[in-house]
């Protein structure tokens, strides 16, 4: 089996090189780093397929390859949202059992068009090579984020796949996710010969990340060291902010489970429990939550971003406080689908990555 993993080398590329390169050498590849829980309902490889999986990355940037799990794979480098990106793309896809999707650019959120090209562009560019050459299923990095936002009522009730995907508007990060489901709709219907599959996932921590995390999300102004200092503090959130989250590994367990059986369509994927201000407080260790106006939080953000001392716009507030609470029944149903991390377990190793200054220096984006 020849899988190609474009955007294998970041967060959610490198946990799904491991669990790939894990298949192959013969184990069930289900654990990782960050603490985990139970092992009953560990992953099963069928034993036709171990051993027999062949990987090829592709990344603009291009890892150290002799260190693990990069050693793993055949590299090529490839800008996706490049004007020659599909001649490019199908030179690798060409023989390619499942292309698994996961490239997407969250910076810079001041140029929007920079991240259009790669978001947007790159996936329609993914698209045109897999129908160009043949692959017989391509696997695409969707989100929580795609799903039309509810109010604080809404979050009491669970959404499945069927919940409508036309995003947040007040964020690009949704919006272009958006947009990519419906280019997936009608590349469905234009290649009914090829499996599409989407993963929606919830927020994904891992300890690997942490360097990457702070600088998307906080910008290299803030010490990861910073969850050491905030100890004796309280969380100041507001209360819409209830979302879920899952483990990397975890994620990299679904990207397999979905090629192996080639099931096509979409798949909530994440742990339990639900995070809420009191629970994100205690996994950083801090005295408690209090609760403040999302208006007032969306401010201060908003000024600091058009201030360039941090690099999240308001639209990641509007997506924490809006997006829905999924179901994950299907994935458990069609994938066997079971997370072997708490979404607890996986912002505590987040943090801790924080805390020790946890980065991956043979990756770029987790290099940080």
């Amino acid at each position: 089996m020849r899988i190609v993993v474009v955007g294998a080398t970041g967060n959610v590329g490198t946990a799904v090189l491991r669990r790939l390169a894990a298949v192959r050498a013969g184990g069930d590849g289900a654990g990782g780093t960050g603490a985990g829980h139970g092992g009953a309902h560990a992953a099963t490889v069928p034993d036709a397929a171990r051993g027999e999986v062949e990987l090829v990355g592709v990344a603009r940037r291009l890892p150290d390859a002799h260190a693990e799990p990069y050693a793993s794979a055949v590299w090529h480098s490839v800008d996706v949202g490049a004007t020659d990106a599909v001649d490019r793309l199908a030179a690798v896809f060409r023989g390619a059992d499942a292309v698994i999707h996961l490239a997407w650019a969250l910076q810079p959120t001041h140029d929007i068009p920079t991240q259009y090209r790669t978001n947007v562009t790159g996936t329609a560019n993914v698209l045109a090579a897999v129908a160009r050459v043949g692959v017989p299923q391509v696997v695409i990095a969707s989100s929580v984020g795609t799903y039309r936002g509810v109010d604080v009522d809404g979050k009491h009730t669970p959404v499945d796949e069927t919940w409508p995907t036309d995003g947040i508007p007040t964020a690009t990060y949704s919006i272009h996710k958006a947009e990519n489901e419906a280019a997936l709709d009608a590349f469905e219907a234009e290649h009914p010969s090829v499996v599409v599959t989407r993963l929606r996932p919830g927020l994904i921590f891992q300890r690997d990340a942490a360097a990457e995390i702070r600088g998307l999300f906080l910008g290299h102004l803030v010490p990861m060291s910073i969850v050491r200092w905030v100890r004796w503090l309280v969380l100041p959130l507001p209360y819409p902010f209830v979302f879920q989250a899952v483990h990397a590994d975890d994620v990299a367990d679904a990207y397999w489970r979905a090629v192996d059986r080639r099931a096509g369509g979409a798949f909530n994927i994440a742990a339990s429990p639900v995070l809420n201000p009191p629970r994100l407080a205690r996994a950083f260790g801090m005295l408690g939550a209090v609760r403040i106006p999302l208006r007032l939080l969306r401010g201060i953000v908003t000024l600091t971003w058009r201030l360039r001392l941090q690099p999240t716009d308001a639209g990641w507030i509007d997506i924490a406080a809006g997006v829905p609470i999924m179901r994950t029944d299907r994935a458990r149903t069609v994938l066997g689908w079971e997370p072997r991390h708490t979404s607890e377990d996986a912002l505590r190793a987040l943090v801790a990555g924080f805390a020790d200054g946890a980065n991956v220096p043979a990756s770029g984006p987790l290099r940080g």
